[in-house]
C-alpha cells in the first residue's frame, strides 16, 4: 500500500498479505523481547531483504500495534520498485489466464503458458506482458494453488502421525462445532424450540475447555470469531455476571488453532482474522480425523453428560428408543449455558485427567502459565474485544448517499458520517461490517485513523433486530407480494412479534424465533454467549446426580 494508506485488512491483496505474513514470522519474535540486538537485526535485514533501519521501523511499528499483522505490510510507491507497473487490465487479465489455463489438470509447461498469454493479449487488444512480468506470477502462486495442477512437491500438512501436544498453554487449540443432543424451549412460554450448537475450544497443553459459544444459529466465521473472544477474554467479570461463583482463569489469544475444513474455518472473514492477530491456522488433512480427536472426545464426553438432561435426544433413535424429548424438554439456551459452564469450571477441570498422567485441567495450567511468568513470554491479551471481534465478522461494500448508508433496504446514519458526504462523489464504496446478531448498528471502516465508526440506524426509535429476523420479515413480503422498503419491513416484524406474543400455542418456528431474539439483544455483552440475568437456582437443576456422570468420563 500508499505510504499515508490505510485499509481494511479484507482489502489487502494476496501478495501483499503473504509478503506480511513472512515478515510477521521474522519481526513478531523480535517485537516482543525487551531490546534487539544488533547481530539479530542484521540477520532479519538480511532475511527480508531490507536495511536495518527498517527492521528497526517494522519493530516499532509491530509492538505499536500489539503484533497486529496489518502494521507489517509493505509500503509500496505507485509503480516504483516493488509495485506492479502494468495495468489493472492486463494484470487481471493475467490473473485469469492462471486460474483457467495454468492451474488447469492438463499442465501446461511455464514456457507454453507464457506464450498463450502473449497470443491472447495480442488478440484481445491488449499490450503482451513481456516475458519476466509472467514468470513472476507464476514464482508467487501459493503451494495450495499449484496442488491444483496436481503437483505433488512438498506436502502442506502431514498425511499421518498423531496430533502433536504443545508445551504450553493457549499455544495451540483445538475447535469443532456440534449440535447438541437436546430440545431446549423459549423462555416465556417453556415450549419446545429445537436443539442448538455447541462451538467448542480446547487447549492441547493442559486440556482445559478455554472457550464456548452455545447458539441457535448454524456455524460460521461469527460464531467461531465469539469463540474465540471468549477465550481470549477475563472471564471472571463474565462468572460475575452470570451468578456463578466459580475460577475459569484461562484468558489470551491463542499461537494457532487447529481446524477441519468447514467452509467456515475457509472463510476469508476467518482466516484475515486469525492473520491479524497473529494466529496460525492449522487445517486437518481431509480424511484424518484423528488429528481433531481431543476435541471431539472432549464433544462426545459432553453430550453423554447431556443425554442425563430432560429433554435429550440421545445420540441415535435406537438409543432415544420410545422417549418422547419435546414433551420432557425444559431447559432454556440461557440454562444450559450455565448448566454447561458450571460442569466445565466446577467438575470437569477439577477431576484428574489420564492423558495428564492423573493431573487436572486446572492444575496443568497454572502450572504452565507459572513456568511462561518467569520467563517473561505470557500469551498475549486482547486490549479491545469489540475489535477483536469486529476482525472476524463478514464484509460488505456499499456506496454513501446524502441520506446516509443503505444496506438490505435499511438506512443508516450518524453525524460521523457528515463529511464524509460532502465528498462523497469522490469517494470509494465504503467497506462495512455487520454482526449477524444485531443489525441496528454497523461499523464502517475510517481509512483515516484504520478504526471503525458505530453507524445506527437513521430513525432510532426503530427496534433492534438479528439478521435472521431481517431476512424472515423480506420472505414474508415476497409471499404476499408486498412493495419492499424499511417501513414495510419494520412493520411486518412488528406483525410477526405481536403474533408471537399473543398466540395461545406458538408453533415451534415462532418460539424458536423469539429464543433467537431475546438471546442477541443489543445489551448482551459482545463477548457473552448467552445473556445473563436470571437466578442461578432457575438456571441449572440442583440436583446433584445430573453432574455425577462426571466421574465415569474417561481421560480426556
Amino acid at each position: 500500500m500508499q505510504h499515508g494508506q490505510v485499509q481494511d485488512i479484507s482489502t489487502f491483496s494476496e501478495e501483499i498479505w503473504r509478503e506480511a505474513k513472512r515478515r510477521a514470522e521474522i519481526i513478531r519474535p523480535l517485537a516482543v523481547r525487551k531490546q534487539c540486538p544488533q547481530p539479530l537485526v542484521e540477520a532479519a535485514a538480511q532475511q527480508l531483504d531490507l536495511s536495518v533501519r527498517q527492521v528497526y521501523f517494522l519493530v516499532k511499528r509491530c509492538r505499536a500495534c500489539d503484533g497486529a499483522l496489518d502494521a507489517l505490510v509493505p509500503f509500496l510507491s505507485s509503480g516504483g520498485r516493488g509495485g506492479t507497473r502494468i495495468s489493472k487490465d492486463r494484470e487481471n487479465f493475467v490473473r485469469g489466464l492462471i486460474d483457467d489455463v495454468y492451474l488447469a489438470p492438463q499442465r501446461l509447461s511455464a514456457a507454453a503458458f507464457i506464450r498463450e498469454v502473449r497470443r491472447r493479449a495480442e488478440l484481445a487488444g491488449l499490450k503482451p506482458p513481456s516475458y519476466s512480468t509472467i514468470s513472476r506470477r507464476l514464482a508467487n502462486l501459493l503451494p495450495e494453488e499449484c496442488q491444483r495442477r496436481g503437483e505433488r512437491g512438498s506436502q502442506l500438512t502431514a498425511v499421518s502421525g498423531k496430533t502433536p501436544i504443545p508445551r504450553f498453554p493457549l499455544d495451540t487449540l483445538q475447535i469443532d462445532h456440534t449440535k447438541v443432543d437436546i430440545i431446549l424451549v423459549d423462555p416465556i412460554e417453556r415450549r419446545p424450540i429445537g436443539r442448538p450448537w455447541l462451538t467448542v475450544a480446547i487447549d492441547l497443553c493442559s486440556r482445559c475447555i478455554a472457550g464456548i459459544h452455545l447458539s441457535l444459529e448454524a456455524p460460521s466465521a461469527t460464531s467461531v470469531g465469539l469463540c474465540l473472544v471468549h477465550v481470549a477474554r477475563d472471564k471472571a467479570s463474565w462468572l460475575a455476571e452470570c451468578g456463578i461463583k466459580a475460577e475459569w482463569p484461562i484468558e489470551g489469544k491463542p499461537g494457532r488453532v487447529s481446524v477441519d475444513n468447514g467452509a467456515e474455518f475457509h472463510s476469508c472473514a476467518f482466516e484475515r482474522g486469525c492473520d491479524q492477530h497473529g494466529i496460525q491456522i492449522d487445517w486437518r488433512p481431509p480424511g484424518q480425523p484423528h488429528f481433531g480427536g481431543i476435541v471431539e472426545r472432549v464433544i462426545g464426553s459432553l453430550m453423554k453428560l447431556v443425554h442425563e438432561l430432560p429433554g435429550t435426544t440421545f445420540s441415535n433413535p435406537t438409543e432415544r428408543h420410545d422417549y418422547n424429548s419435546e414433551a420432557a424438554a425444559c431447559l432454556t439456551m440461557e440454562e444450559l449455558t450455565h448448566w454447561l459452564t458450571i460442569a466445565i469450571t466446577g467438575i470437569y477441570h477439577q477431576r484428574p485427567h489420564k492423558g495428564l498422567a492423573g493431573d487436572t485441567p486446572l492444575n496443568r495450567y497454572r502450572a504452565g502459565m507459572a513456568a511462561l511468568t518467569l520467563s517473561g513470554a505470557l500469551p498475549p491479551m486482547v486490549k479491545n474485544p469489540r475489535a477483536f471481534l469486529i476482525d472476524f465478522l463478514p464484509v460488505v461494500r456499499r456506496t454513501l448517499r446524502r441520506d446516509g448508508i443503505v444496506l438490505d433496504h435499511v438506512t443508516y446514519y450518524s453525524l460521523a458520517l457528515n463529511p464524509w458526504i460532502a465528498k462523497r462523489e469522490k469517494m470509494e464504496r465504503l467497506l462495512i461490517r455487520r454482526d449477524p446478531r444485531d443489525i441496528s448498528r454497523i461499523y464502517v471502516f475510517d481509512p483515516v485513523t484504520a478504526g471503525y465508526l458505530e453507524i445506527p440506524y437513521r430513525d432510532l426509535s426503530r427496534p433492534a433486530l438479528s439478521l435472521w429476523e431481517h431476512r424472515l420479515a423480506l420472505r414474508h413480503l415476497r409471499a404476499r407480494h408486498n412493495p419492499i422498503d424499511e417501513t414495510s419491513i419494520f412493520k411486518a416484524v412488528a406483525e410477526m412479534r405481536a403474533i408471537e406474543k399473543s398466540a395461545v400455542s406458538s408453533t415451534k418456528s415462532a418460539r424458536r424465533n423469539r429464543t433467537r431474539r431475546l438471546s442477541s439483544a443489543p445489551h448482551q455483552p459482545i463477548a457473552t454467549p448467552t445473556s445473563p440475568g436470571a437466578p442461578l437456582d432457575a438456571r441449572l437443576p440442583a440436583n446433584e446426580e445430573v453432574l455425577r456422570p462426571f466421574d465415569e468420563i474417561e481421560g480426556w
